[in-house]
């Protein structure tokens, strides 16, 4: 999940070199956090949020493939 999650954010952003992703796993729930350039914060969060909804429609599906929820929270 985290590599997919990082694959799809260097996608997007103008600084591919500053994204990280840290994973905090749970006996349920993994959170994984994401941080990007700060200029490169719009591109990930997308007009109204859409581009956020589509990576954590993505990362909810791939998730219940292996039966353990994930979320996505994008840090500044």
């Amino acid at each position: 999940m985290k590599e997919l999650i990082k694959y799809i954010a260097q996608s997007l952003v103008d600084h591919p070199e500053q994204v990280t992703v840290e994973e905090i796993a749970g006996n349920q729930t993994s959170v994984l956090e994401l941080r990007v350039a700060k200029e490169d914060m719009g591109k990930v969060i997308g007009k109204k949020g859409q581009t956020a909804q589509a990576m954590r429609a993505i990362l909810t599906a791939a998730s219940a493939k292996i039966k353990k929820r994930t979320v996505l929270e994008i840090v500044e």
